[in-house]
């Protein structure tokens, strides 16, 4: 069933790259249906955020009506990056499965190790520096949202 189902993401990451997207695919399954499909559309789109995952997310978030996909399962044509990463981890499926290492990604020119180097540096150390400016009242809205009864936690 797995191999299935990977071979569906690294067949649909092979007709992305003929459509002008990138060689990144992926779906997501609940109870044995494929409720959602995602291919790379960054070029495409104009979107660094357009990962085959992330698309894949979103659609499956809609199509659940729902910000967490419990019970699903997130098959990919390569290993989530950084960023994608993250964004399985917020949406919470039950497995993913991916079909190529970011080793095998990296031999092909997209290489995310930068990125794993760039996380355990201070902020300010970074590539990108970034900076922590304190301003009077910035922690409203934390404030706020601790008050707030009818919050949905995620």
């Amino acid at each position: 069933m797995h191999r299935h189902y990977l071979q569906q993401t690294v067949d649909l990451a092979a007709k992305n790259i003929a459509e002008g997207g990138g060689p990144f695919a992926a779906l997501i399954v609940k109870n044995r249906e494929i409720i959602a499909v995602g291919a790379n559309r960054v070029v495409v789109n104009n979107d660094p955020s357009a990962h085959a995952e992330i698309v894949a997310i979103r659609a499956a978030c809609q199509h659940l009506a729902d910000f967490q996909l419990k019970d699903c399962i997130l098959y990919s044509s390569c290993e989530p990056c950084p960023m994608c990463l993250g964004a399985i981890y917020w949406a919470r499926p039950a497995e993913v499965y991916y079909a190529c290492s970011r080793f095998d990604a990296s031999r092909a020119g997209f290489d995310d190790s930068f990125i794993y180097d760039e996380i355990p540096k201070p902020p300010a150390e970074r590539n990108i520096p970034m900076h922590l400016i304190e301003l009077a009242g910035a922690e409203q809205p934390f404030q706020d949202w601790r008050r707030l009864v009818t919050k949905i936690r995620y």
